[in-house]
């Protein structure tokens, strides 16, 4: 529930803590798109034929790529977070027009089902109260500044990735080496993804390390396979 959320006050201990943008999921996420979309620029590289010129265009070609998708993700964040706001606003809507008994069910469909199994009918009476005490909720959606910052996070993240990959075209002249380092560079990135992901979900972090390599070698291998 976002538009609750958003007015909640912090509690004394966290009010001095910066809020972050990006949940580490959305972030890991992130940079595996971007990652994957310079990829398939790189695994296409025939090291045996390839010259100066035709890296130049492959990372010219990469850079732009991710670009244009960092945008296309950038707006994608913005139009999920205006959608989720406009449900808080129905679903507070819902519930001042509900009967205690109907808002209560109406709430707990808005809640994870884990909240649910441990809520009591208290516990939602008081959430119910607590939506009806709002105010200044405005009659549509908006944006806010938190919304253009995880729009701007998200293309920046995407954008970035590509570099790590890149740098070795511009670092080594020997096309060869230069490949060769950067898919260790892209392997590198694809163990700490999984590494992170795996400590935030709860899993083991050096499997799911491992194991996101794999999956990213093979998204890239169906990437180019398919043309893309």
């Amino acid at each position: 529930m976002q538009v609750l959320s958003d007015r909640k006050a912090a509690p004394a201990s966290r009010a001095d803590r910066p809020e972050r943008v990006l949940d580490p999921l959305s972030r890991v996420s992130e940079i595996l798109f971007g990652l994957i979309m310079a990829l398939t620029f790189t695994g296409t590289l025939s090291v045996a034929m390839a010259d100066r010129e035709e890296v130049r265009t492959l990372l010219f070609g990469a850079i732009g790529c991710n670009i244009a998708w960092g945008l296309v993700d950038a707006v994608m964040y913005l139009m999920n977070a205006l959608t989720a706001r406009g449900r808080d606003l129905l679903m507070i809507r819902a519930v001042r027009a509900a009967t205690p008994e109907e808002a209560h069910g109406i709430i707990e469909r808005a809640v994870s089902p884990t909240m649910a199994m441990i809520l009591t009918t208290e516990d939602f009476e008081r959430v119910r109260r607590s939506l009806l005490q709002l105010r200044g909720l405005g009659r549509t959606p908006a944006f806010t500044k938190d919304d253009w910052l995880g729009a701007l996070a998200v293309f920046l993240l995407v954008f970035l990735s590509t570099f790590p990959v890149v740098i070795p075209f511009l670092v080594f002249r020997n096309v060869h080496l230069a490949l060769r380092m950067s898919n260790v560079v892209a392997l590198a990135m694809l163990f700490a993804a999984g590494y992170l992901l795996g400590r935030h979900g709860g899993y083991h972090p050096w499997r799911t390390g491992l194991t996101m390599m794999v999956l990213g070698v093979v998204l890239v291998a169906l990437t180019i396979a398919l043309g893309g």
